[in-house]
């Protein structure tokens, strides 16, 4: 055997290992959020076949009294974690979302290319930050001015966690909204001032309409970022176990009864299978979320087609 056919022999040697590489580095990525969620369905299972109650009770009661033993016999309502989860995270999007559009059309349709390039980056530097330095200027800014200007007992409240939530979902909406925006073809922008339109009809009209999947994908991404932050909003929400009743009160979150009760609980027990089974709901709100996501982005590829 020459050279030349030993050094092509070996080159589809090493073509064949690293294919061989990369195929099991990507089914064994794809596979680690089935391991994940079949995981979870083994230990958050517990609290209906073992201790014997029912999806209705675990969703709909506000009775929160699960035994720290492995008898049972307690109370597992999370309705009061999902609704405090749910509204802290509707709050956080009512507030980031209209700065997040009016952020995305400054920087695609207004701002001179200078001034994007300034822009774009600092956007993008708020999704570096990490999650205890949001609490803890929430902690330490928020919650005195909030107590300040507001009539609040505590300043811990629904409201603090919405705010600062919303600051931390704010660049991923930011960027994929315009990312979205930036997308839709010039000629569109064109052909609607050549008919007389201006800037802000072309931008409610043709831009934002064209653009709206990958809003909507933007909005779902920060959704799922608020639904699974635990520590910035542990630090802020108060994390009193009642069922959110006002935004000046405090509450608590799906995250953040799991972060703060599941190093005590007993395992094995009637307690930390109900906190299995809260992390699953998680899982399964963010599976939701991500179906949703492929829905809207096949919805969009459709209608361009057509």
């Amino acid at each position: 055997m020459n050279p030349i056919e030993i050094a092509v022999k070996n080159a589809h040697r090493d073509e064949r290992a690293a294919r061989l590489l990369i195929t099991i580095c990507g089914i064994g990525a794809a596979l680690v959020p089935f391991f994940i969620g079949g995981f979870l369905l083994l230990k958050g299972s517990d609290t209906f076949l073992i201790f014997g109650h029912s999806l209705g009770e675990f969703l709909l009661s506000g009775q929160w009294a699960p035994s720290d033993t492995a008898v049972g016999g307690g109370h597992v309502g999370a309705a009061m974690f999902l609704s405090g989860s749910l509204v802290t995270c509707g709050l956080a999007l009512l507030i980031s979302l209209p700065l997040s559009i009016s952020t995305a059309i400054f920087m695609t349709e207004i701002a001179s290319p200078r001034t994007r390039r300034l822009i774009q980056p600092a956007v993008e530097l708020f999704t570096g930050i990490p999650s205890v330095v949001y609490g803890w200027i929430g902690l330490t800014v928020l919650i005195p001015f909030l107590r300040h200007f507001f009539i609040m007992p505590y300043g811990f409240s629904l409201l603090a966690a919405g705010c600062v939530l919303a600051v931390m979902i704010f660049p991923t909406i930011t960027t994929m909204s315009a990312d979205a925006m930036a997308a839709v073809p010039k000629t569109w922008r064109e052909a609607s001032y050549g008919l007389g339109a201006t800037r802000w009809e072309t931008i409610s009209r043709i831009v934002i309409p064209a653009a709206r999947g990958g809003i909507f994908t933007g909005v779902i991404l920060g959704l799922a970022r608020a639904l699974g932050e635990a520590l910035a909003v542990a630090m802020v929400i108060g994390q009193m176990k009642v069922f959110p009743t006002s935004l000046f009160l405090p509450a608590s979150t799906l995250t953040t009864a799991i972060a703060s009760d599941m190093g005590g609980a007993m395992e094995g027990g009637e307690y930390s299978a109900a906190l299995w089974t809260m992390a699953l709901l998680l899982f399964l709100l963010s599976f939701l979320f991500i179906f949703v996501i492929h829905r809207i982005n096949r919805a969009s590829q459709l209608k361009g087609r057509a």
